[in-house]
């Protein structure tokens, strides 16, 4: 940088698109060596702009991930996981889920290298050679690894990871098994963490943590009580766009740190600690520095120029596409990046687009029953048409986005036993217009989530099916049935997978071979969407299946007892709102109000904050009555009963609800 004005040190021929750029050098020295992947190559680069290697690693996949430490080269693709030294192939392993990212703990401080996995399947998996180490389970999926100060701190066993829906976490990797430490979790924020730093940017010896979030946030955190306790967040800073890359450094001006920010856009930004000019006490004239002055004039230099070159370029598309000789059009090719989260704190799945220019309008479909909740950072207008459930339309919904906007976001909530295509068209401000279709899975069980173990002293109704299936078909149907399922089938002969609802906290445990599967849930309700389904899909591939169940009467009341704390805090939620009204009439004809009672004043009170929760939970109790409803139905379905003509009795002591009379109802039939 050379009066605040990047140069350009040097600049490779375009070639192949760069998955992953790292930084290296030989232990104990500077990291100033630039490696970059491109498919499955790995180019080494001087500072100085000097190619010194170029190494062919004929992996299958393109390099997703890569890590260097000295002479060891790390190298991930989706699933496959290979090690070299000094361009020797030396390790390799198959990952059982996606790979996100790979790191290796200092060799300077930890004698042996130990590769350190982070997968999509909530964990990481810590590497010995060739063998997995073992396995530690993460509070979500981690997408990104980085060595805790740096270095490992004060042994080198220590790494930071940030996780899909936007956790922040620090973890000892010992040499037998893992010690989890502390764990940053915002309320109300799940965007998943992108990349994370520390950097030094008060100057007090200690360095900060720096985070960049997919929704456009920096975040930097502060350890006040001593680098073993969880930091606080110190400095926020929202950007519009995803950012993929954050470093800290001093870059602009010289003896001020410096936040440099790279987004998905392909701006590079940076946030500095140099403090702002005091206006006050200048005169008109003098507010702004020749410098600055200079740079100003600069920028609308360049954006005139773009500007005129985006006027030629319009014209001559212009005069192609009307040519007498034959005119030619085409549609722009348009980058959307979008993620689909769920999250588990409030069940819902999180849907964000974001394109490299500007978005005009987002118009979403589904041809299954779900929900739109409100997001308040969402700027977008959005507007609901009618639509024909017979039709298959049950969601007919656009956004309008406002000048400039390039990312939008969506919280949506499904239902279970419920699937089909949520379909959101995508129009970018381009001309010619066009649109860009993105589709996504609603799944039978799309409020699971994927556990690493079941908790004990659960009443387990199990379903058993057989057939003349594979291994790989029952992963394929399992895959559509459940989210968060490895897309490649297992290596083994035999795979078990582990869910809990986000909703519930229910149980789903699958154990399957071929031939031969089993499932096992303490919701009746799960094992018969399960039931369903499998069956559809046997019936799709002609494969006839032996099907046996065992219903375990006491799950129904403990399932039950699960949904009530749910089921008791909306209801009550639900009759504090219905009050607002009248006691707002009443405080506004009654200059004095402190006769009413002390729920009444709370309500009174809290009224902004009750409406912003229950505005928030659409339907919520119509889920919860729904839930209970299907439960008693699918438990007597199993039995034999046909108990449809008793759903109003039900619903009639739903409306008056209290949790004993409703597991009494429940075991009348239950004994009967």
């Amino acid at each position: 940088m050379k009066n605040g004005e990047p140069n350009i040190v040097f600049k490779t021929l375009p070639g192949n698109k760069i998955n992953r750029v790292e930084l290296g050098g030989a232990i104990g020295t500077v990291r100033d060596k630039i490696f970059v992947s491109c498919g499955s190559e790995v180019k080494g680069f001087t500072k100085k702009g000097k190619m010194f290697l170029q190494f062919e690693t004929n992996l299958a996949e393109s390099i997703q991930s890569m890590y260097i430490s000295g002479s060891d080269l790390l190298v991930c693709g989706n699933y496959v996981y290979n090690h070299y030294n000094d361009c020797r192939d030396a390790n390799y392993l198959l990952a059982g889920d996606r790979i996100n990212d790979v790191l290796t703990l200092p060799a300077e401080k930890v004698r042996s290298l130990r590769p350190i996995l982070a997968c999509a399947d909530r964990c990481i998996r810590v590497l010995k050679e060739s063998e997995l180490l073992y396995t530690s389970e993460l509070p979500g999926a981690p997408t990104t690894l980085q060595l805790f100060n740096n270095n490992g701190g004060d042994d080198g066993d220590q790494i930071l990871y940030g996780t899909e829906d936007g956790k922040i976490g620090l973890m000892t990797v010992g040499a037998s098994q893992p010690e989890a430490g502390w764990v940053i979790e915002k309320d109300g924020v799940y965007s998943s963490i992108q990349c994370i730093d520390n950097y030094d940017l008060t100057g007090d010896g200690v360095k900060e943590l720096i985070i960049g979030r997919n929704d456009g946030t920096i975040e930097v955190y502060s350890y006040e009580d001593g680098e073993e306790c969880e930091p606080t967040l110190k400095f926020s800073h929202n950007a519009g766009e995803c950012v993929t890359s954050t470093e800290g450094g001093v870059v602009g001006h010289l003896g001020y740190q410096e936040i440099v920010a790279a987004t998905y856009s392909g701006k590079v930004f940076g946030l500095t600690t140099l403090p702002a000019a005091n206006n006050n006490t200048t005169a008109p004239d003098e507010k702004m520095s020749s410098d600055v002055h200079m740079r100003l004039v600069n920028l609308q230099k360049e954006v005139d120029e773009l500007h005129n070159n985006v006027v030629k370029e319009r014209e001559k598309y212009q005069s192609q596409a009307t040519s007498s000789f034959g005119g030619m059009s085409t549609i722009p090719k348009i980058n959307i990046k979008d993620k689909l989260t769920l999250s588990s704190v409030d069940a819902s799945y999180l849907l964000s687009l974001e394109c490299q220019t500007s978005i005009d309008n987002v118009l979403l479909h589904s041809d299954v029953p779900v929900d739109l909740l409100d997001i308040e950072k969402n700027s977008a207008v959005v507007s609901y048409s009618d639509c024909n459930p017979d039709d298959g339309n049950f969601l007919l919904a656009t956004y309008r986005c406002q000048a400039n906007t390039t990312r939008l976001e969506i919280k949506i909530r499904s239902i279970e036993g419920q699937y089909g295509t949520l379909t959101a068209y995508v129009t970018p401000r381009l001309q010619p217009k066009c649109c860009q279709v993105q589709q996504y899975k609603i799944r039978p069980l799309s409020l699971h989530m994927r556990v690493h173990a079941a908790p004990k002293r659960r009443s387990l109704n199990t379903l058993t099916l057989k057939g003349s299936f594979t291994l790989a078909e029952m992963h394929s149907w399992i895959a559509n049935c459940v989210p968060e399922v490895p897309d490649r089938s297992p290596a083994g002969d035999k795979s078990t997978l582990t869910f809990s609802s986000s909703f519930l906290d229910t149980i789903l445990v699958i154990s399957y071979t071929k031939g031969e599967a089993s499932f096992a849930s303490d919701n009746i309700s799960t094992i018969s969407i399960l039931k369903d389904f499998l069956t559809k899909e046997a019936t799709k591939k002609k494969i006839q299946l032996d099907i046996s169940c065992q219903v375990n009467d006491e799950s129904v009341l403990e399932t039950l007892s699960l949904i009530h704390p749910k089921l008791e805090s909306q209801l009550l939620l639900a009759k504090q709102v219905a009050l607002l009204d009248p006691l707002r009439d009443l405080a506004a004809n009654e200059s004095d109000t402190t006769f009413l009672s002390p729920e009444y004043k709370y309500i009174l009170d809290n009224a902004e904050t009750l409406e912003s929760q229950f505005k928030k939970q659409p339907a919520r109790l119509e889920r919860l009555y729904g839930m209970i409803t299907d439960l008693y139905i699918d438990h007597n379905k199993f039995k034999g009963n046909n108990v449809k003509t008793r759903v109003p009795e039900l619903l009639q002591i739903l409306d008056n609800y209290q949790l004993n009379k409703l597991q009494q109802f429940f075991q009348t039939e239950i004994q009967s």
